[in-house]
């Protein structure tokens, strides 16, 4: 950022009045507070949210807070961006300025009066999609008035997927599926058998939006409750395994499928009486396929998954036959993160532990030199242990010449839970 760099180092002296007063640093979004004083938008939002209820140059009281855009010292800035990026500064884009509440709300109003024509409902949910999209601060001003309970009314307003108003109901699922669900929110779309059902049949849908928005809200709403009742209720429903398999499956560079399926996939297969459901629908073989592609939070989550599925006769015979997966479990045990060495550890040890053909092919992808230098690490203690009792599992076989042949010193306790 421009504002980060030393004026030695780029030959320029950044002008003071271009400084925010908080953070040193030059302004990309100045706005004036009511005492006349001007910050960076970022860095005045902050000081508020900490509690703090003065000026912090002239330390008198902010009355209230209401943030005027500075658009001459804005262009001003960019102006001497643009003049000086001989010396490595970048010009600061034009900020977009948060959601004005008023419009929200008249948005908000028009989409979710029944009696406006489906245009002018369409073209207020896309105005507030765009918004949505644009800022946290802008979902948080949507969520404030009331979005929710409107969008969740439009969405299974009319639960027929061919139905002539069904692009109102994808609309409305786009937004949701930016926000989170409060609990009797989620509470009332799984408690509702139709609802459920008109979600998994989205999953099926010929747009992959329509079908990534649909399993992010199965998502939400099976992870912010507490009822395993209902909980199971959603992961027993026809279909919803296929559905959300069926996204992390989708052939063409979508990261979002892949970063929602995951999530979706995870918080099913936390219901453990429905796991076989989930390594019938091709599970195991859509994880292991898809591994190398997931970014550092979204492996953890595919780990998570294939230790769970592990823990089950179907989901361990199934990953036991898929030809990667020892190797590729052997190679990254060490590569991504605490949580997915550990994930990774515990996988292993469920399918050592039910093959003498997976161990050899675990010694042939040179787990002894993962599972000692994990045991050396600072990984968590239970994978540590977990590394022990495979390392006591392979035993038998590790070559004659090993030192781990001959020693006990990796006896453990059993697996601490997941």
């Amino acid at each position: 950022m421009p504002g980060s760099l030393d004026p030695l180092d780029v030959g320029i002296q950044i002008p003071y009045h271009f400084r925010c007063p908080i953070s040193l640093e030059l302004m990309r979004d100045p706005v004036t507070v009511c005492t006349g004083q001007t910050y960076d938008r970022q860095s005045i939002e902050s000081w508020v949210a900490t509690g703090n209820t003065t000026c912090p140059v002239t330390r008198a009281p902010l009355s209230e807070f209401t943030l005027i855009p500075n658009h001459t010292l804005r262009r001003l800035i960019q102006e001497w961006c643009v003049a000086n990026r001989a010396f490595g500064v970048e010009r600061i884009p034009t900020p977009k300025q948060p959601a004005d509440p008023v419009l929200v709300r008249s948005l908000l109003h028009q989409a979710g009066a029944q009696s406006n024509h489906l245009n002018s409902r369409l073209n207020a949910l896309r105005r507030l999609r765009g918004l949505a999209r644009d800022s946290d601060k802008n979902r948080s001003v949507i969520s404030a008035n009331n979005a929710r309970e409107i969008l969740l009314s439009i969405v299974f307003s009319r639960m027929v997927p061919d139905s002539t108003l069904s692009e109102l109901n994808h609309e409305s699922l786009a937004i949701l599926s930016m926000f989170p669900l409060s609990e009797p929110e989620c509470v009332f779309v799984a408690s509702d058998p139709d609802r459920v059902s008109y979600l998994v049949a989205l999953l099926f849908h010929p747009s992959i939006d329509v079908r990534v928005n649909s399993a992010a809200l199965i998502e939400t709403v099976v992870a912010g409750m507490r009822s395993p009742e209902l909980r199971a209720q959603i992961s027993n429903a026809d279909d919803v395994f296929e559905g959300v398999v069926g996204i992390l499956n989708y052939p063409l560079a979508y990261p979002r499928a892949l970063k929602v399926g995951i999530k979706a996939l995870f918080a099913l297969c936390l219901v453990k009486q429905h796991r076989e459901r989930a390594v019938s629908a091709g599970a195991v073989e859509a994880l292991i396929d898809r591994l190398q592609d997931f970014e550092k939070c979204d492996a953890e989550r595919a780990l998570a998954t294939i230790e769970l599925l592990s823990r089950i006769p179907s989901g361990c015979g199934a990953l036991a036959s898929h030809a990667l997966t020892v190797p590729l479990l052997v190679k990254i045990i060490l590569k991504i993160s605490e949580r997915a060495t550990e994930y990774a550890a515990g996988a292993l040890l469920s399918l050592c532990s039910a093959s003498e053909q997976a161990q050899k092919e675990a010694v042939a992808a040179g787990v002894l030199t993962q599972l000692l230098l994990l045991v050396q690490s600072d990984c968590t203690e239970r994978a540590k242990r977990k590394a022990q009792m495979l390392l006591k599992q392979l035993r038998d076989c590790w070559p004659d010449d090993s030192i781990i042949g001959n020693s006990d010193d990796f006896a453990c306790s059993d697996v601490v839970p997941f």
